[in-house]
């Protein structure tokens, strides 16, 4: 491999059009920073500065080159990405030309817009995480691909019964290969599976039994198209009836088309057209075209009379100069996304663009047809269910500057807008905004805030629930006053609280009618439905209106167990029960683990005493609807939920047909929760709120709060009032009594207060340590020494607080067992930080250790 010459801290890029070296032709080397795993100096491990190397390659005469490209480059065996960061004109002293190795090839040019280092460096630095591991996370992905080592199976050399012959380890590798469709993993992933892995491939290969090879890295290209230009229109004595048709048809079509259209138009071939450029007549080129996602027709819509809280909002925020964080804090229903409209319109007309992020792909349709239907050709989406080539279209896209509103789910925090006017987070409460793995586990809400200080741009955080981190985070000024009067608007320069306390055209919020299901049981109702829900079930088919009915749980039933011995069938991979899944009438029944996907058919008997008596118990998105077409067959039901929204397009087409009166009722999970607007929605069930209460999560009456609230304002967003019946077995718990009140300001106050006595945030500061092993004692014990490093002693007095180690809730999955670490630290920034660099290197190569930084999730 190339030699490192310095170590990265504040990388430097040219801006465009002003070349970075006067004498860019004469240079001949550049420093680049390498998407490969060790290259991190020890002098950055020790002061915890999670930095990496530059290396230094030669450039090929023929290669043109500059800061800010991504090239691929040979790393010691392999190909691999890379970041062109400083071109050089003289080689540093130190270094050997002849050591010196050649770039391969620019996979892409100019992908990083003038500002953007600083934000990765941020995000690298605030969350623990080598800058290359940031720069991949913020691009879309296939850009910094690098060659893999792959181990193959030869079966012609293995014997019959060949195991016999191997150690428990080799044995092992070579049952994972042959499990295989393809009979080949990538070195990494078995190396996951197998604990010693090396010894036991080393085996094989001795044997001939595999074989290892690297497999070349795959790049994202733009997609090219044949044209066809006409060039000359007169028509000569050389051509046939048939060529002057099709160069009569070119010319009427503006003297331009694709070479496929052509053909269909003119019901020719391909090669009658080549016949015409050989005679001259037309040019047929390889053009590039734009992957781009493919979306229904909106009909064009126009501004709305706001409400005077509406109409107040938005005049301050377009009075905002500069960087400012908004909280828009308006019930459901109050029109925040009609304020999100008319703020970003002054946006494009100043020539700048508009970042809007969403909390779930679901939602994304919905929003991004009212602001096509408002802004027409000027609206792109990006998100991870795009593929990888209409991100990286849509990524250079944004790259050119030209006003335009991105609206993406958490990861379009990233997008490259250069000219970036304003941010919008709608929904800012949900959890979904927070990336779990792979590291950075950043939260897009504190990556956003970043972004627009950095570019000097307001930042509106949107919600009817707000999480109580930006809720205290405006009211540091007054919290407590702010607390007792939510009403009120309270603001410093770059803070401002803004207020929809009412619905659109004056529409009441729906009330909610709490259902005992201990009284239900006692009166001898067993049905998953109160009868108060059946009722208004009825009701609902009677006038033909449509409903929603909530269940927090996708699948039929949560687990399987034997009415014998109590036997619960468990997922062989994780420490969990498995959920019976049904597919369709006369289908297999199957059971699938929430967790890993692991997949097996439902048994006939009882795996532990063989009894024919399996029952499933707990309810889910298809029990619920397996239950409303046995009472209510007349019903129509669309189910809405992970599992049938799995394929490209399946939420745009399900809530079509909702919307377009094709079913009455729409069951399902969260998603139904994320701003949806389905004005003709009149009765909201919940049918079993309880499941969101109880869990070991300090966070969870917050999340259950929110969750509630949001579905139950689904209702009554039209014409017609709404109505919302919503069934417990604890109607008296606060987060129930708070739902049935629309009360944030009690929740909230009652909430903050437990925060505060425990110090947990937003009162305090978290860092969660995640470990995880194929081996039970290997990472119980790795935790320990972890545990036992980050702990006070006499010559080091730490000012935070150790949790653990302990178990995380669900010990293991997918085969690896899984332990935890919390930190816990005052409010404000992280005081008397970990030795990060010591910490790490405690956990061995079998272990993983991520560190989470304010974490949401602690399963």
């Amino acid at each position: 491999m190339s030699t490192p010459s310095w170590i990265l801290s504040e990388p430097i890029l040219a801006e465009p059009a002003a070349p970075y070296d006067t004498n860019f032709h004469s240079s001949r080397w550049i420093e680049v920073l390498v998407d490969c795993p060790g290259t991190q100096s020890e002098a950055q491990e020790r002061e915890n500065v999670p930095a990496q190397k530059l290396y230094t390659y030669r450039l090929p005469p023929d290669l043109d080159v500059n800061p800010g490209d991504i090239l691929s480059v040979p790393f010691g065996a392999q190909q691999v990405g890379a970041i062109a960061i400083r071109l050089l004109d003289r080689l540093p002293s130190d270094l050997a030309s002849d050591k010196i190795r050649d770039v391969e090839d620019v996979v892409a040019k100019s992908f990083f817009p003038p500002g953007y280092w600083n934000l990765l460096n941020r995000l690298s630095q605030y969350y623990y995480t080598p800058l290359m591991q940031a720069i991949k996370v913020a691009l879309p992905p296939g850009l910094l691909s690098r060659s893999s080592r792959r181990i193959r199976l030869k079966p012609e050399a293995i014997p019959p019964d060949a195991g016999i012959f191997l150690s428990p380890t080799a044995r092992q590798i070579l049952e994972l290969l042959q499990a295989s469709k393809t009979g080949d993993y990538t070195w990494q992933h078995i190396n996951r599976q197998v604990r010693g892995a090396t010894r036991g491939l080393r085996e094989l290969r001795r044997r001939g039994w595999v074989e290892s090879y690297l497999e070349a890295p795959r790049h994202t290209q733009p997609k090219l198209k044949q044209a066809v230009t006409l060039v000359v229109s007169e028509t000569g004595l050389d051509l046939t009836p048939r060529q002057q048709e099709i160069l009569a048809v070119l010319q009427r079509q503006g003297g331009e088309l694709w070479l496929s259209e052509l053909v269909e138009t003119c019901k020719t071939t391909p090669s009658t057209i080549k016949a015409l450029e050989q005679k001259s007549y037309v040019v047929i080129q390889e053009r590039e075209v734009l992957r781009k996602l493919s979306e229904p027709a909106v009909a064009d819509d126009r501004p709305k009379a706001l409400t005077p809280a509406q109409a107040a909002a938005l005049e301050t925020i377009n009075n905002l100069n500069g960087f400012a964080e908004v909280l828009l804090h308006g019930i459901t229903g109050s029109g925040k996304t009609e304020v999100y409209l008319q703020a970003i319109a002054p946006i494009l007309e100043r020539g700048l663009s508009a970042l809007v992020l969403v909390p779930e792909i679901g939602l994304t349709p919905q929003l991004t047809d009212r602001f096509r239907a408002r802004f027409g050709e000027r609206v792109c989406v990006y998100h991870s269910a795009l593929s990888e080539g209409e991100r990286y279209d849509t990524w250079r896209q944004m790259l050119t500057g030209e006003p335009q509103i991105i609206i993406g789910t958490r990861s379009a925090v990233f997008a490259p807008l250069p000219k970036l006017g304003l941010i919008i987070l709608d929904e800012e409460h949900d959890s979904s905004f927070k990336q779990d793995s792979p590291a950075p586990t950043y939260h897009a809400r504190t990556v956003a805030l970043w972004r627009a200080e950095l570019i000097d741009c307001p930042l509106i955080l949107g919600s009817a629930t707000p999480s109580l981190e930006s809720w205290v985070e405006v009211h540091k000024a007054g919290e407590r006053e702010a607390i007792q009067n939510p009403k009120s608007k309270i603001q410093n320069p770059k803070s401002y609280y803004l207020s929809l306390p009412e619905r659109i055209q004056s529409r009441p919020l729906p009330p909610v009618e709490v259902v005992d299901m201990r009284q239900e049981l006692r009166e001898g109702n067993r049905s998953i439905f109160s009868r108060s829900l059946q009722d208004a079930l009825q009701q609902l088919q009677e006038e033909r209106k449509q409903g929603i009915l909530f269940i927090h749980r996708r699948g039929h039933s949560t687990f399987v167990s034997c009415r014998s011995c109590g036997y619960v069938i468990e997922c062989p991979n994780c420490d969990v029960s498995l959920a019976y899944h049904h597919t369709e009438d006369r289908a297999p029944e199957l059971l699938r683990c929430h967790y890993c996907n692991f997949i097996t058919a439902h048994p006939r008997h009882c795996p532990e005493c063989s009894s024919p008596y399996l029952k499933f118990f707990g309810s889910g998105t298809q029990r619920v609807e397996e239950e409303l077409k046995k009472q209510f067959p007349q019903l129509r039901v669309i189910r809405f939920d992970s599992d049938t929204t799995r394929t490209k397009g399946s939420h745009r087409t399900l809530l079509s047909r909702f919307a377009n009166r094709e079913a009455d009722l729409l069951v399902g999970t969260q998603m139904l929760t994320k701003g949806l607007d389905l004005p003709q929605v009149t009765l909201v069930g919940i049918v079993a709120a309880d499941g969101l209460l109880y869990f070991a999560d300090y966070r969870a009456s917050e999340r259950a709060f929110q969750t509630l609230t949001q579905v139950a304002g689904r209702a009554g967003r039209g014409d017609d009032p709404g109505r919302v019946i919503l069934q417990t077995y604890t109607p008296e718990h606060a987060v129930i009594r708070s739902v049935r009140l629309h009360d944030y300001n009690a929740f909230s106050q009652a909430e903050l207060l437990q925060r505060a006595t425990n110090n947990y945030p937003p009162y305090g500061r978290l860092i969660l340590l995640r470990l995880s092993s194929i081996d039970a004692a290997e990472v119980e014990e790795t935790a320990e020494l972890v545990a036992a490093e980050l702990r006070p002693s006499e010559e080091r007095n730490n000012s935070y607080e150790i949790l653990g180690p302990a178990p995380a809730s669900i010990l293991r999955v997918a085969n690896r067992y899984r332990w935890q670490i919390l930190l816990k630290f005052p409010s404000g920034t992280l005081p008397e930080l970990p030795d990060w660099s010591l910490v790490r290197s405690l956990s061995p190569a079998g272990v993983s250790l991520t560190i989470d930084v304010d974490p949401l999730n602690f399963i």
